[in-house]
């Protein structure tokens, strides 16, 4: 790939999920896919509120939630995202149920960034689509090498 077509970005850091409750939002995603949650203070003093997993984190705003540089329409319930799972899609099955956390669908296949996924879907209090997926293993002609 040459420079002037390299793409100028490299990974997602964060996202944002607007949400009718902070609170309700943060002990949901702790319980529901085992986030850590961390609340930190924005470089203009505001107290904000994120759940990390992994290099990335999830960030909360509410509606009472300033910030110059927010999206130009932040709606509850408009995320629709995937994450990929640390543990055997089984196992994040057995875990959301045991929750009493219900399945929209899954796991069905998809395709993602870099080849077929298995994924499960649920929603968020608010309505967001969160969907969890691992990798296809690889076809056997896919793992040749030369």
């Amino acid at each position: 790939m040459s420079e002037s077509t390299r793409p100028l970005a490299s990974s997602i850091d964060h996202l944002v999920l607007t949400v009718s409750d902070i609170e309700t939002s943060l002990r949901f995603y702790e319980r529901a896919l085992k986030l850590e949650r961390e609340v930190f203070t924005a470089p203009d003093g505001q107290i904000r509120y994120a759940l990390r997993f992994g290099r990335q984190k999830i960030n909360l705003q509410d509606a009472a939630t300033a910030t110059p540089t927010k999206a130009a329409q932040p709606t509850r319930g408009s995320g629709d995202f995937c994450l990929i799972a640390a543990v055997p899609l089984a196992d994040v099955a057995r875990h959301l149920a045991a929750e009493g956390i219900g399945l929209e669908a899954g796991p069905v296949p998809r395709r993602g960034a870099v080849g077929a996924l298995s994924s499960l879907y649920f929603r968020d209090p608010d309505g967001n689509l969160v969907e969890v997926a691992e990798y296809a293993a690889p076809r056997s002609e896919e793992r040749r090498v030369g």
